[in-house]
C-alpha cells in the first residue's frame, strides 16, 4: 500500500508540477519548430502564382475555411491555394482548375474560386 500522507501528497504534487513547467520553458515541440520553420521559408520565397490567373492543381483534401464554406485545398508548385465555391461529390485525389483571387497577409497562401474540373 502506498503512503498517502500530506508530506507524500505534497511531494508528488510538486513533482508533477516541476515536470509540466520543465516541459514549459524547454520550448516548442520539434512539430511547432519544423512548422514555424516552414512558414518563415514560405514568406521569404516567390509566388509561383498571380492573382487573376487559372492553375490545375490536385486536391489535397477539403476543409472548413474561414468563410465558412467548405473550400478545396491544393498546391501549385508547393504553394497552398484554398479554392471556394466548390461542387458536391468533389475530393481528394481529383484534379481541378482554379482561378486566384487574392493571397493571404503574409502571402504564404491564396484564395481562388473553381473554374472547372480538370
Amino acid at each position: 500500500m502506498i503512503p498517502s500522507s500530506p508530506l507524500v501528497i505534497g511531494v508528488v504534487v510538486a513533482l508533477i508540477a516541476l515536470f509540466v513547467l520543465a516541459r514549459r520553458l524547454s520550448g516548442p515541440s520539434a512539430d511547432a519548430r519544423e512548422s514555424k520553420r516552414a512558414h518563415e521559408a514560405a514568406q521569404e520565397r516567390d509566388v509561383p502564382v498571380e492573382i487573376g490567373e487559372t492553375y490545375e492543381f490536385g486536391v489535397t483534401e477539403l476543409t472548413d475555411h474561414h468563410s465558412g464554406s467548405e473550400v478545396a485545398v491544393g498546391k501549385v508548385e508547393g504553394f497552398v491555394v484554398f479554392t471556394e465555391d466548390i461542387p458536391g461529390g468533389l475530393e481528394p485525389g481529383d484534379v481541378i482548375r482554379a482561378k486566384v483571387l487574392s493571397f493571404n497577409e503574409g502571402r504564404t497562401s491564396a484564395d481562388a474560386t473553381f473554374v472547372g474540373r480538370a
